[in-house]
């Protein structure tokens, strides 16, 4: 069976961690089965961040965007499989996203149909369905091709795809995918109630970054990790809220954030305002294992974010015996949480009820041990890597005898 991925989150040389989950699962497919190959969508046009920064005088990020996409090839060979990046021109991202398919469509089409031409391939797999399901829908049934979607939450819930015209776009692009993965059951839900049918849908579950072998130390001192895009909806803020009310019961305790994101000049100033800029650490953007290494030599991984479909970030800790602490209320840590110990949950929103359970986990070391192993038996036995590619390759057979 051959299967051409879509996406437009996907690694790449000046991002290896942007979308490292669906490579994750293209892997899982292979490991399978499944032969696979990758369209990557690609925009070589800089950020609005960017831009505004340059008009600013601070050029530094946009000549470093175009410095990345100058040295980014047309194609690569990432883990033995072939990449190819399919490039398009459009407008910004914050005003005109949800018509962004129709300016990937023609590009993607002529994309699909060499590969197909070169390497005929059984089913077109797309991650999200806006930019990439949208943008290969129109192919597919020209080709007659069927078309496997996953559904990742944020097309469902990006506030740039909640237009009425956005909105039929989805709805008829999972109405038109011969099988829909959604990562949870409330994606699941959401999808099902936007297209009037949950009848193609089924559950898989993202595969994360795989633990470490061996597992390294443990630092010596109490330290919770964050590992995540630092936006507001990750609630890095209420975790920092939290450092500060541990300061004096829990004085060695240390936070690690790994990632970057528009949020951290303004949690470093916080930081320094309730004066524990010196138990927080930036590490920044790690590459996919550096980061999973980083975290697994820490104590908790702690993310209250909101609007929170999954959450691979939770899995990945707790596959190297972190236990992970999320929003109650919250989809997809919810659904993770029962599916097995190693999960626990707070109020969203809530840095003290964060930092109760914080002090209560980290001031019971024989809680905390028990817990540990509980997180990685649930990761390893409901969101292994072997289970989503068994699950992924049987959503294309599935596609296939439709």
């Amino acid at each position: 069976m051959r299967v051409c991925v879509v996406a437009e989150y996907y690694p790449r040389r000046r991002d290896p961690v942007l979308g490292v989950w669906a490579h994750r699962q293209a892997l899982a497919a292979r490991d399978a089965g499944a032969e696979v190959r990758v369209l990557a969508l690609e925009r070589p046009l800089p950020s609005t961040a960017a831009v505004r920064g340059a008009a600013r005088a601070r050029v530094g990020p946009l000549a470093r965007e175009l410095r990345g996409f100058l040295r980014q090839p047309g194609r690569e060979v990432r883990d033995g499989m072939e990449v190819r990046y399919v490039r398009f021109v459009s407008p910004q991202r914050d005003r005109a996203y949800a018509r962004w398919h129709r300016w990937a469509g023609r590009p993607l089409a002529r994309a699909l149909g060499r590969l197909h031409g070169e390497w005929p391939f059984d089913v077109v797999h797309a991650h999200y369905a806006h930019l990439a399901g949208a943008a290969a829908l129109p192919w597919t049934r020209r080709a007659g091709v069927p078309l496997v979607l996953s559904v990742h939450g944020g097309d469902l819930l990006a506030p740039t795809l909640s237009s009425g015209d956005a909105r039929d776009t989805i709805a008829g692009v999972l109405r038109g995918s011969a099988v829909v993965m959604c990562n949870s059951r409330a994606t699941l839900e959401a999808a099902a109630a936007l297209a009037g049918s949950s009848d193609a849908m089924r559950v898989v579950y993202p595969p994360g970054t795989p633990a470490p072998e061996p597992a390294p130390a443990r630092r010596p001192w109490a330290a919770i990790a964050t590992l995540g895009h630092v936006i507001p909806r990750k609630r890095h803020a209420d975790v920092l809220e939290a450092i500060g009310l541990l300061a004096e019961r829990i004085p060695g305790l240390r936070w690690v954030v790994i990632g970057d994101g528009p949020e951290l000049p303004a949690l470093r100033e916080r930081a320094r305002e309730l004066g524990v800029a010196d138990r927080v650490e930036w590490p920044g953007q790690l590459e996919p294992a550096e980061a999973v290494d980083e975290l697994a030599r820490c104590h908790l991984m702690t993310m209250p974010s909101v609007d929170e479909a999954f959450g691979v970030a939770y899995v990945e800790a707790m596959a190297c015996g972190v236990p992970a602490i999320g929003s109650a209320g919250e989809g997809g840590p919810e659904e993770i949480a029962a599916a097995g110990p190693g999960m626990l949950l707070v109020s969203a929103r809530d840095p003290s009820a964060l930092a109760d359970t914080i002090a209560s986990l980290l001031g019971d070391g024989a809680r905390w041990e028990e817990l540990a192993a509980a997180a990685r038996r649930t990761a390893a036995e409901r969101f292994g890597i072997e289970a989503c590619g068994r699950a992924t390759v049987d959503a294309y057979r599935e596609a296939l005898s439709r």
